[in-house]
């Protein structure tokens, strides 16, 4: 069975062999398993999200779409010393971040948000300006070349790469700081309004000449707009300010022929699911057990209609096989039924041994794949 049949089949709640995806992994990680086991594993990829066919990963491909600033800031260094720095990035942000334990810019820690482009309503204008939708550098220069090899495809394909067409949440918090744009629903709806609306139209009109030309599986929206305790904005404010975007937004890409829409958030985005799902979202991930989030009450609760993928606990890795098995044996109803991927509900942190998490991929090949006994 090719990915793409597993993919259409476990969405549409068909029985059969399920897509084996994984996010990734901590670079700190990486340099783990480099000292664990340099010899299995000195060949892979390291691209999880297009897959990795030593451990059994089915294959996507992603149309590199740049949904980004044309121009974008440039990077400037305002501060350095031996323990951290504090500089301006790609975005407009100015952050601080630790060095130590640090592999290149992957930190062991968030870093620290100083201070970003949007302050006040009049600072929007200028950051209109660089998200011009349709610029010929926003998309492959090989376009056309690409999209006659997918008609003959035989696996999934994905507009933009993932974080490419982050949603309208994730969107204003960037340009404006989560605390800043928790205020600015309240003390300056205007700009929301204007702001909502322009996102939607930007990603659809940046979307519009890759759809003229080809179809495809889904569009991935990361949102990242929850934590532990709930979502980061609240139903009405949702409903108010993003949901007739979203709708609309989601509208134009089902009638260019996207089957799905992928939503990505961490924590617990559970008050707001309703509203996405009226709003036509199909795939909410990555399910983040932390949280206290639980795809089997999810379904339970919503149905069919919200597919999910994810919802294995990272913190489970770190246990023995025995640990890791019994977890697993939990999502048997869900594959079995569909519209169900599990994989770790985020990147692999650090401290999950290369032992690990090779058992961990064993015992879920053998899941997705119906052969239940090995977890026994």
């Amino acid at each position: 069975m090719t990915s793409l049949e597993k993919f259409q089949n476990c969405m549409e709640y068909k029985s059969g062999p399920r897509p084996n995806y994984e996010l990734g992994l901590w670079a700190q990680t990486l340099e783990e398993w480099q000292h664990q086991a340099p010899e299995q594993i000195k060949d892979f990829k390291w691209n999880w999200f297009e897959g990795e066919d030593a451990l059994g990963m089915d294959y996507r491909e992603y149309i590199d779409v740049n949904y980004g600033f044309i121009p974008t800031f440039e990077y400037e260094v305002l501060e350095e010393n031996d323990r951290y720095i504090i500089s301006r990035n790609s975005l407009g942000i100015v952050t601080k971040a630790l060095k130590d334990g640090a592999i290149g810019n992957a930190r062991m820690c968030m870093d620290e948000y100083l201070d970003f482009p949007i302050k006040k309503p009049e600072d929007f204008a200028a950051i209109k300006k660089r998200l011009i939708a349709g610029l010929s550098e926003r998309y492959p220069a090989n376009l056309d070349e690409q999209v006659r090899q997918w008609e003959r495809r035989d696996y999934p394909l994905v507009l933009g790469r993932n974080c490419a067409a982050n949603g309208f949440y994730w969107r204003a918090r960037e340009w404006m700081g989560t605390e800043n744009l928790s205020y600015a629903w309240y003390d300056y709806p205007e700009m929301m309004h204007e702001m909502m609306e322009f996102f939607a139209d930007f990603i659809i009109e940046t979307s519009r000449p890759v759809l003229e030309k080809t179809t495809v599986e889904y569009l991935c929206l990361n949102e990242d707009m929850a934590m532990k305790s709930g979502p980061l904005l609240g139903p009405d404010t949702f409903k108010e300010f993003i949901f007739p975007h979203l709708k609309r937004l989601i509208g134009f890409f089902k009638s260019h022929g996207t089957k799905y829409i992928v939503v990505d958030s961490d924590g617990n985005p559970e008050a707001l699911i309703p509203l996405l799902l009226d709003a036509g979202v199909d795939v909410l991930w990555p399910l983040e057990r932390a949280s206290d989030v639980n795809p089997l009450e999810w379904r339970k609760k919503f149905g069919r209609q919200l597919r999910m993928w994810g919802g294995v606990d990272k913190r489970i890795l770190v246990n023995g096989p025995e640990v890791i098995r019994k977890h697993l044996r939990e999502f048997i109803p869900l594959i079995e039924e569909g519209g169900f991927i599990p994989h770790v509900d985020h990147t692999v942190q650090p401290g999950v041994t290369w032992d690990n998490f090779l058992y961990y991929m064993e015992c879920k090949q053998a899941l997705i794949d119906g052969n239940y006994s090995v977890l026994d």
